[in-house]
């Protein structure tokens, strides 16, 4: 039998459209139209080839903002998809389809719950925002960090958001993400002198100049972090050197690392302590850094307290806390000071072939929604 729901039907709607990275589709349009007509004043915000968005409904009082995106991840190959990935379809109770979990569920869940908690509340309290962007699976250039720079410029206030990412794990609303580790990446490239194997005094290996910095970089303990971080993490991603012949010393070797880092570092720290153990081991090197973000927590408290209480009465379940996982666009968005948590679907296919949710969960997540807009907001 076919489910059908006012979110369900706005999800299939957004998911039919290929919006893969930078493009938008005319989800956005989709998403314009329908805020504008409860009363939302829309500015369109696009920078480069992304399209963004910013909607505002009221103007005084604490400012909750829904962010997301409205972009997906390439589909993989087509003859592995049990539908066509923008043909969704809902069977079984199963809604599959590229960007049901990640994340055109969220987005139709969070449109359904202002359009019912307005009609109900129209003069409700405070602020509602959307800050929506076409560039969150791609590179992030000129997508929600434009926005935000944007706003920060105009004193544009965010108290609270919530991003519709997929973080629960097992069931909807198990975890919610109230922090995220600070992310930054280095491509190191050690000098050595090419050679004959056969000379090696005429020569100077890098493999075996950059072994112990590798080494101790590897085993270094860089903090210990803290009740909602784990400690800091050092991963070499990538390691090359060499010309492919046994006989030849090579000139050079390419490392690249990467850190997951808490809030009881930051970059610059980080970053003296790897040239201190580099130059330690008298190396001549070049390194390129690739800063991604910094780390942002939101404790406990009216945003936080506002979403448990609605998960429990609408899901019966209390969420854990979580600041595990990659990045998100919650870590441009804490620039501007904001309590920023994320909360959508499992995300057990998230990125894969057959990404799939539970229909219902859609439908859950909703009310989820909306009855953190009533705990934060209702007259």
């Amino acid at each position: 039998m076919t489910m059908t729901s006012p979110t369900l039907d706005l999800a299939i709607d957004l998911m039919s459209r290929p919006s893969v990275t930078p493009e938008d589709a005319g989800c956005q349009e989709l998403m314009i139209q329908r805020l504008e007509a409860i009363g939302f004043t829309v500015e369109s915000m696009p920078f480069g080839e992304v399209k963004n968005f910013y909607a505002k409904r009221g103007s005084s009082g604490p400012n909750l903002c829904f962010a997301g995106h409205t972009d997906v991840v390439p589909t993989g190959p087509l003859d592995q998809w049990n539908v066509p990935p923008f043909e969704p379809q809902i069977i079984d109770g199963i809604l599959y389809g590229r960007g049901a979990a990640d994340m055109k569920g969220s987005l139709a869940s969070m449109i359904i719950a202002v359009e019912n908690f307005v009609n109900k509340n129209p003069d409700h309290s405070g602020q509602i925002s959307f800050l929506i962007t076409s560039d969150e699976e791609g590179p992030f250039v000129d997508g929600t960090t434009r926005v935000v720079d944007a706003l920060i410029e105009r004193k544009e206030t965010v108290d609270w958001c919530i991003v519709g990412e997929p973080s629960s794990t097992n069931q909807l609303g198990d975890i919610i993400k109230n922090g995220r580790r600070g992310s930054f990446s280095g491509d190191l490239t050690i000098h050595g002198k090419q050679g004959h194997v056969a000379y090696p005094h005429l020569a100077m290996n890098p493999i075996h100049l950059a072994a112990p910095a590798l080494d101790e970089l590897a085993n270094t303990h860089w903090d210990n972090g803290n009740d909602f971080f784990p400690p800091t993490s050092f991963q070499i991603s990538n390691i090359h050197s060499g010309t492919g012949a046994t006989n030849i010393v090579p000139g050079s070797l390419n490392a690249q690392f990467n850190f997951r880092f808490s809030s009881e570092l930051n970059f610059d720290k980080l970053k003296e302590k790897v040239i201190s153990i580099l130059d330690k081991h008298n190396l001549n090197y070049d390194i390129d850094w690739t800063y991604n973000g910094l780390p942002f927590l939101t404790r406990p408290g009216e945003l936080v307290d506002a979403m448990v209480k609605s998960i429990q009465e609408e899901l019966n379940i209390t969420p854990e806390l979580s600041t595990t996982g990659g990045t998100s666009d919650g870590r441009f968005i804490a620039k501007m000071g904001t309590q920023v948590v994320e909360l959508g679907p499992i995300n057990a296919t998230i990125h894969q072939i057959n990404e799939h949710v539970d229909a219902e969960s859609l439908n859950k997540l909703s009310r989820v929604y909306e009855g953190i807009l009533n705990n934060l907001f209702a007259n």
